[in-house]
């Protein structure tokens, strides 16, 4: 499974995306001004969707694209579809 293959780089990139979440409540218990708060909520928000990305293009190749069956590549673009409806709300 392709995230299994990525995995130590996935994590890696939760690892860092954890650092911004904690320079989120950083910002706000010092009380930084409103510009840093949304700058570091920006990054944050940028490094969530490049995992997302990351994750999705691997689901993509390896479900829908070169997948096991037929029957797995439905599945996979089913479950592709209802991520990408939960994402974009």
């Amino acid at each position: 499974m392709h995230t299994q293959r990525t995995k130590n780089k996935l994590l890696n990139r939760v690892k860092r995306i954890r650092g911004q979440v904690d320079a989120i409540q950083r910002t706000l218990d010092e009380e930084d001004d409103c510009s840093r708060v949304l700058n570091t909520i920006a990054a944050c928000r940028g490094a969530l969707s490049g995992l997302m990305a990351e994750v999705l293009e691997g689901h993509i190749h390896d479900h829908v694209v070169k997948p096991a069956s037929q029957k797995e590549r439905s599945e996979a673009a089913l479950e592709l579809i209802d991520v990408l409806r939960s994402y974009l709300k």
